[in-house]
């Protein structure tokens, strides 16, 4: 048993994490199943109630003796030796009084599924009174650690699923600052020159706004969305190069239906300019979204320059993509980056569904 396993074990034994409820259900059904299994057995339905009345207190007894006591303070904690000395003294002691309650209240043939009369405190008796109460504690034992093992694998779960849902809020929310940053640091430029278009960047801004406090916070949005949303950024690009700049966008296939995770091809497109233009200040990028086959394919392809890409801050962008993608998708994604010739070429495909 590994040491993971061994931990959820002892928890589990330790906390009364199944209900109360789910007890009584238990014992009631254990107990009318005793009395009826030995009335039938014995012929005798009020015989077998009578001495099951008497059994079962001490069934529970021993049975959340062993469980909450024995078995956390010694069997897990390997003290073996200790472990069966006080579950055959408490053993013993179960068939003293069990043995005694049924003598006196019950029938002085407290063993009358044997042949004969016998009486108490025989080896055999003892024995098979031992191995008796030994499958309760087993069977009880077992049902426990069972479904305490299955709670705990569930609660894993919804930690692991509330652990990655806590990094992609984090990995979106450092995206969006670095997008303001950048269009800022624009508008800046602009209103150094005293250029008419910083209003139109002022506009643009507040779309951004907008997006980002609307729809980016959604789990998942129209893929028509995100698209208006990268073409709001190029233009904003536009506005700050004008003419430097060759953009267009290509859609193939039918778009319609299709939602994807907000922010998640922006950093592509922010990456392209970052690295795009070269000395005598010229830039092309060709965005494309291919819907095909229950997949969509999106390609970024731009002019590179080495020496604006040196110069360039390491941003979180691509890494922050990539971690999103291994949280979303797994492994059910393909991201290619090549840098052929002076072209920087992206392709991203992922699952439609």
């Amino acid at each position: 048993m590994s040491k993971t396993e061994e931990n959820v074990i002892h928890k589990a034994v330790v906390e009364k994490t199944i209900k109360r409820r789910y007890h009584i259900y238990f014992w009631l059904i254990y107990f009318l199943f005793n009395v009826i299994r030995w009335g039938s057995y014995f012929n005798d339905y009020w015989y077998s109630f009578k001495s099951n009345m008497v059994e079962f207190p001490l069934h529970l007894v021993i049975v959340y003796f062993n469980i909450y006591y024995l078995i956390p303070n010694y069997l897990l904690k390997k003290k073996y030796i200790s472990y069966v000395a006080f579950l055959l003294f408490s053993l013993g002691i179960h068939y003293v009084v069990r043995s005694g309650l049924n003598y006196w209240l019950i029938t002085e043939n407290i063993w009358p599924e044997a042949q004969g009369e016998n009486e108490p405190f025989g080896l055999n008796h003892i024995i098979a009174v031992v191995l008796g109460e030994l499958y309760v504690l087993a069977l009880t034992f077992s049902i426990k650690i069972s479904v305490d093992f299955i709670m705990e694998r569930n609660k894993n779960q919804q930690l692991t699923e509330l652990q990655y849902k806590t990094e992609l809020e984090y990995l979106k929310a450092q995206i969006q600052p670095h997008f303001f940053f950048n269009t800022l640091n624009n508008l800046y430029a602009l209103t150094m020159q005293k250029s008419s278009k910083a209003s139109e960047v002022v506009v643009k801004l507040s779309e951004f706004m907008q997006y980002i406090i609307y729809d980016a916070s959604k789990r998942k949005v129209p893929l028509i969305q995100e698209i208006q949303y990268i073409d709001n950024y190029i233009e904003l690009e536009n506005i700050r190069y004008g003419n430097q700049l060759k953009t267009e966008i290509n859609i193939v296939g039918c778009i319609d239906d299709v939602l994807v995770t907000p922010l998640l091809f922006l950093p592509f497109v922010e990456n392209a300019f970052k690295h795009g233009f070269k000395d005598r200040g010229e830039m092309s990028l060709s965005v494309s979204f291919e819907v095909d086959n229950e997949a969509l394919i999106f390609i970024a392809e731009n002019s590179y320059d080495k020496e604006a890409s040196s110069r360039s801050k390491n941003g979180i962008g691509i890494k922050n993509v990539e971690r999103r993608l291994q949280l979303l998708y797994n492994k059910n994604y393909k991201l290619k980056i090549s840098n052929d010739n002076d072209i920087y070429k992206i392709t991203l495909k992922i699952p439609t569904i």
